[in-house]
């Protein structure tokens, strides 16, 4: 007989606390919206999102701050949906302005959609403006928070958004193989009145009707223990710390980060502190500079930096600091590990300063 392996002979998730662990995140989120469990990495979750909502007749803003918002408008227009792109500069966040403008041209409004914090560029757009802009036309707000949750506040019914989408493998440190869905009742009536599609793994409604109007037992299909074990986990240490702690961890990670590149003599990618995601900074890539380069010269020292996404990876790399990692150690291994990449490629930086700045920021924080 094979001998035992945790990671291979995991025990069943228990079907009584699915429903127990769907409200301790409802309280982490601060909603009374319904929260549906989806079996996947969370762009299986925003596809679900666009399917579930999309149905021919129906106008649509879709705010674009990266690719993820790209695919959102694909899959609306899939669905039949006319779609406005509100199309922000490349890697930064949207202007406002351009958003009350697209809304203003338009005779009617049926859904809204924007992704909160970016964790592809830095990018974080005013979602409680865009929201509440939305919501003055009776649009439904759809939200991907997938990055942002635990890293920003998200007073879910406060903001009135209608559906947002989680994951809980950034700013929660969970697993990556689930994410979630809140509904709230205003969405449900919109999604009702959407063209049934079932039997499909994209349908909220199905899920809706096999798991929420059954009582919140066992999930349908089968559900992974392992990633739910990692989630209750998860759920546990966000909990042991508190929500409003763990967003100050992120917002004092990002600020000594800030401080740091500002030191080094480098301006942040998102050089407006208040349009900076807590989630990644953000640094540039010199003129002259490759990035592929700059990644490997930086990995030299022990530090590994992200790669810009989409029509920005060749200038950006990424100091991420999610989960565990905001915390003193990572955030000046980040800045001093860049600055000494740049170091060595030529650029005149001064580390020194950029270490003793983050050091100051924190020494100075109250968490």
């Amino acid at each position: 007989m094979p001998s035992y392996n945790a990671l291979l002979d995991v025990p069943n998730y228990p079907a009584d606390r699915y429903a127990s662990l769907a409200d301790r995140l409802k309280r982490l989120l601060a909603t009374e919206a319904d929260l549906l469990f989806i079996q996947a990495e969370a762009i299986l979750a925003l596809e679900a999102v666009a399917a579930s909502i999309a149905r021919p007749g129906l106008t649509a803003i879709n705010i674009i701050t990266s690719p993820y918002g790209t695919y959102f408008s694909a899959w609306l227009r899939r669905g039949g949906v006319t779609v406005h792109d509100v199309v922000a500069e490349p890697g930064q966040p949207i202007e406002l302005v351009a958003v009350k403008a697209a809304i203003n041209d338009l005779p009617s409004l049926d859904i809204l959609a924007v992704v909160h914090g970016e964790a592809a560029n830095g990018a974080l757009n005013p979602i409680a403006e865009i929201a509440a802009l939305a919501r003055a036309r009776d649009a439904l707000v759809v939200v991907d928070a997938v990055a942002s949750v635990g890293a920003h506040p998200l007073a879910i019914d406060s903001l009135g958004v209608d559906i947002v989408a989680i994951g809980p493998q950034k700013a929660l440190g969970g697993p990556v193989g689930l994410s979630a869905v809140t509904v709230s009742e205003r969405a449900w009536a919109h999604i009702a009145a959407t063209p049934r599609f079932s039997p499909s793994i994209l349908s909220l409604l199905d899920l809706k009707e096999n798991w929420l109007d059954r009582g919140r037992g066992v999930l349908p299909g089968t559900p992974p223990p392992l990633d739910f074990w990692a989630l209750e986990a998860a759920v546990d240490r966000v909990e042991a710390e508190g929500i409003d702690r763990l967003v100050a961890r992120h917002q004092l990670a990002a600020r000594a980060s800030r401080a740091g590149l500002r030191a080094l003599g480098i301006e942040p990618w998102i050089r407006d502190d208040h349009a900076a995601s807590a989630l990644v900074t953000a640094a540039p890539v010199p003129e002259g500079i490759d990035a592929e380069v700059l990644i490997a010269t930086a990995a030299e020292f022990g530090i590994a930096l992200g790669r810009g996404f989409g029509d920005i990876k060749d200038r950006l790399v990424r100091f991420d600091h999610t989960g565990a990692r905001a915390a003193f150690a990572s955030v000046i291994a980040s800045v001093v590990g860049y600055g000494a990449a740049l170091g060595k490629l030529g650029i005149t930086v001064d580390v020194g300063a950029a270490a003793e700045a983050v050091a100051l920021t924190y020494a100075l924080a109250i968490l």
